[in-house]
C-alpha cells in the first residue's frame, strides 16, 4: 500500500463525530481531522489482521501517523462507522493511484528502466535508492565485486565479503591477490558492531557505482568470451593463442585458463560421482570416438578417470567398442571431445552437476 493511498484519510473532509445535536438531542459524528481519520482507519486495519506496509511509507510520515495514534485515545462506534464509511467511498472512487514523488516513481519503475537513466533521474533528484541494495549487488559477477573489493577501503571490502553468499564471497576471494585476500578477511574481524545503517550505506554507495559505469556492448568479461571461444576450438590453435596471450598480458592469460574447459580438464574438475552422468549425456559412439582418441597425457587421464568411476560392465562394454573401432581421424576425435564438453556444460546449467572451481583443484 502506498503512503499516499494509506493515508488518503489526510484528504477527507472534515466530520463532526460523537457530538450531541443541541435541536435534535440527536448523536452527530464528533469532528476529527484528516490525521485523526488516518490514524483511526490504520488501528481499525491493525486490530482486523490487516499486514499493512506502514514501513514503506516516509519516515516522517511514520512518525507523524504514530504520535497521532498514541493522542487518539478512545472512539465511539458513529465515529468509526462514518470514518469508515467515508474512506470505503474514497477507495471506491480511485481509478488509478500513481507513484508519490521521483523517489516512488523510481521504485515502480524499478527494473524496467536502465539503471544508468535510474541513477542519473535520482542524482538529478537529490533521492537515495530504495530498497535493500544488497539482493542486486549479489547478482554482479564476482569480478565486478572483486574490483569494488580493491579500490574501496578494507573495511567497505570486509562488509562487503561478509553480506555475500559463500559461494560468491569465496569465488571473489579467489580473484584478489594474496596480501588484499588477507587484508580483508581480517578485517572481518572488526564488523562485529558496525551498525545496520552503516552496512546500508555501504550498500547504497556501491550499486551506486555499479549502476553508473557506462553501458558495454557486451554482456560477457574479454575473458569468458575468449575462453568460450577456444573451448570450441582444436586443441593446436588453442595452444597456440595461449602462448602468445602468455608472452602479451600474462594476467589476461591466466584469467582465460579460469574460464577454459576442455576434455582434458574433466578428470580435475568433474566428481567422479558424476562420470556416468558424462558417460550418458552424449552417444555411445561419441564417447568411444572421444576415448580412443585420447593419446596426450592429459587426454588419457581424462578417458582413464571416465572408465574408472563408471560401473565396470559399463565400462567393459565401451573398452571393447574401443578395441573395435580402432584408430581415429584427429579432427573427430576432437569434434567428439567438444561434443562431451558440451554436454557437460548442458548439465552444469541444468543443474545435474557441478564442476570444480579451478582453485578447488590447486587446493587438492
Amino acid at each position: 500500500m502506498q503512503h499516499d493511498t494509506a493515508l488518503m484519510p489526510l484528504g477527507m473532509n472534515t466530520v463532526e463525530t460523537g457530538a450531541v445535536d443541541a435541536t435534535s438531542e440527536k448523536r452527530v459524528p464528533r469532528r476529527l481531522d484528516g490525521r485523526q481519520k488516518a490514524a483511526v482507519i490504520v488501528r481499525l486495519l491493525l486490530t482486523e489482521g490487516a499486514d499493512i506496509p506502514i514501513e514503506d511509507l516516509p519516515e516522517d510520515l511514520q512518525e507523524i501517523l504514530t504520535h497521532q495514534m498514541a493522542d487518539m485515545g478512545l472512539i465511539d462506534r458513529l465515529t468509526l462507522d462514518a470514518v469508515a464509511h467515508e474512506f470505503a467511498e474514497a477507495l471506491e472512487g480511485v481509478g488509478l493511484s500513481f507513484p508519490h514523488g521521483i523517489a516512488d516513481a523510481l521504485t515502480a519503475m524499478d527494473g524496467k528502466i536502465a539503471p544508468g537513466t535510474a541513477a542519473r533521474l535520482r542524482r538529478a533528484a537529490g533521492v537515495q535508492q530504495s530498497g535493500d541494495p544488497w539482493p542486486k549487488l549479489r547478482k554482479l559477477e564476482a569480478v565486478e565485486l572483486a574490483a569494488f573489493a580493491q579500490s574501496e577501503s578494507t573495511e567497505v571490502a570486509a562488509v562487503l565479503l561478509s553480506k555475500l553468499d559463500t559461494p560468491k564471497a569465496a569465488e571473489l576471494l579467489g580473484l584478489l591477490p594474496g596480501p588484499v585476500a588477507r587484508r580483508i578477511t581480517y578485517a572481518i574481524s572488526g564488523t562485529t558492531h558496525i551498525s545496520p545503517d552503516a552496512v546500508d550505506r555501504i550498500g547504497r554507495a556501491l550499486l551506486t557505482q555499479a549502476e553508473t559505469r557506462p553501458p558495454t556492448a557486451f554482456e560477457d568479461r574479454p575473458e569468458k568470451r575468449v575462453g568460450e571461444i577456444l573451448n570450441q576450438s582444436p586443441s593446436s590453435t588453442r595452444d597456440q593463442v595461449l602462448s602468445a596471450l602468455d608472452e602479451e598480458d600474462a594476467d589476461f592469460a591466466t584469467c582465460v585458463r579460469k574460464v577454459l574447459f576442455t576434455f582434458a580438464d574433466i578428470a580435475r574438475r568433474i566428481a567422479p560421482k558424476d562420470a556416468t552422468s558424462v558417460a550418458r549425456a552424449v552417444e555411445q559412439d561419441v564417447l568411444v570416438t572421444a576415448l580412443v582418441a585420447a593419446t596426450e597425457p592429459d587426454d588419457v587421464s581424462t578417458a582413464e578417470f571416465l572408465l574408472s568411476n563408471m560401473t565396470s560392465r559399463m565400462a567393459d562394454a565401451l573398452r571393447e567398442e574401443m578395441a573395435e573401432k580402432g584408430k581415429v581421424k584427429q579432427v573427430d576425435g576432437e569434434q567428439a571431445m567438444t561434443t562431451i564438453v558440451a554436454a557437460i556444460r548442458t548439465l552444469e546449467q541444468d543443474g545435474g552437476l557441478t564442476l570444480l572451481s579451478p582453485d578447488e583443484e590447486d587446493d587438492e
